[in-house]
């Protein structure tokens, strides 16, 4: 039997009191694990990248790669971000499969096992967990989260965008590949869409996070919706010039009205009035138009320039001590 090498990636960015927890969880996965389907598989290295967090996850992820050697550190210069610091993972990953995973806990390390089963059996070269449960955050954020996983399927013309999930196990050959040349602003799990054909996705339960704060404000997670928005395709762009079109099509209803007011009924029409919803309206369909535009733009700059995605340094970039 043929035992597959997994490499797991976990960005760090908050993992000074769960990275612990879950390194002693994934520990038997580094011996060879046979899967209910019968298929051999084990950890054979642990990639810690630090995100360069507020707290001391460095000093974390030092001691537990002095403690055991199957754990390599990748530290980045500063915080990146979780796509570019799981990105940096993949770069250096070498095992015939690439999962990757959060640092707090929700997911369980030995879902991986189920998850190679579902990708050996149907033959495909990304697989993410798909939450048969809710993920155990507020109502606000789980309702948020769900409204823009339907915005991006219904807008974006992509049913499985609204399925994407941090937890994934990808083929290693796609992994590095992508790594190797995803740019700056390219949403990853959009990047593995451009080159992976077989994708599946494979049940499984979420857990309570351990103790520690959600490194995710709103504010960060409009930003991800936001680059998914970007990089996904031309398609918003459409969205602006259908809603441009309609706006034409309600002008020329509009002057309708006015002239079958003026001339044909008694009802009373103020031109001041008329005149100032006119140039609002379409005063605003142009700056909407113009902003996505600039949005565009800016991603393709960031790409032209060459803009570093991230940065990998030879020793940690530790967190200014507050006096």
């Amino acid at each position: 039997m043929n035992t597959h090498a997994v490499s797991l990636v976990i960005p760090v960015y908050r993992g000074e009191k769960s990275l612990s927890t879950l390194i002693e969880e994934i520990l038997p996965l580094t011996a060879t694990q046979i899967t209910p389907k019968g298929n051999g598989f084990r950890i054979c290295e642990i990639l810690l990248v630090h995100d360069c967090g507020p707290d001391q996850s460095d000093k974390t992820i030092e001691k537990l790669s002095s403690q055991y050697a199957f754990i390599r550190p990748i530290w980045l210069s500063r915080n990146y971000g979780q796509h570019a610091a799981t990105l940096a993972g993949m770069a250096s990953a070498t095992g015939d499969w690439v999962a990757t995973i959060d640092e707090d806990g929700q997911q369980n390390p030995a879902d991986i096992g189920y998850m190679f089963d579902y990708a050996l059996t149907n033959s495909l070269q990304l697989v993410y967990a798909q939450p048969i449960n809710p993920p155990p955050h507020g109502r606000i954020r789980n309702i948020s989260s769900q409204l823009a996983k339907i915005i991006s399927a219904k807008l974006l013309g992509n049913k499985s965008i609204g399925r994407f999930n941090s937890f994934r196990l990808i083929e290693g050959e796609i992994a590095r590949t992508l790594a190797a040349y995803c740019g700056n602003g390219v949403y990853l799990d959009v990047g593995l869409f451009w080159i992976t054909g077989r994708v599946g996705h494979c049940p499984v339960k979420l857990r309570c996070e351990l103790d520690r704060p959600s490194g995710y404000s709103y504010i960060k997670l409009l930003g991800h919706f936001w680059n998914l928005v970007l990089t996904t395709g031309t398609r918003p762009l459409r969205l602006i010039t259908i809603f441009g079109l309609c706006a034409v099509i309600l002008s020329i209803f509009i002057t309708g009205y006015a002239f079958y007011g003026k001339y044909f009924s008694s009802a009373p029409v103020q031109g001041w009035t008329s005149v100032l919803i006119t140039v609002a309206f379409f005063s605003g369909s142009i700056l909407i138009a113009l902003g996505v535009i600039a949005e565009y733009l800016a991603v393709t700059m960031g790409i032209v320039m060459g803009k570093p995605l991230y940065v990998v340094v030879t020793k940690p970039t530790r967190p200014p001590v507050h006096k």
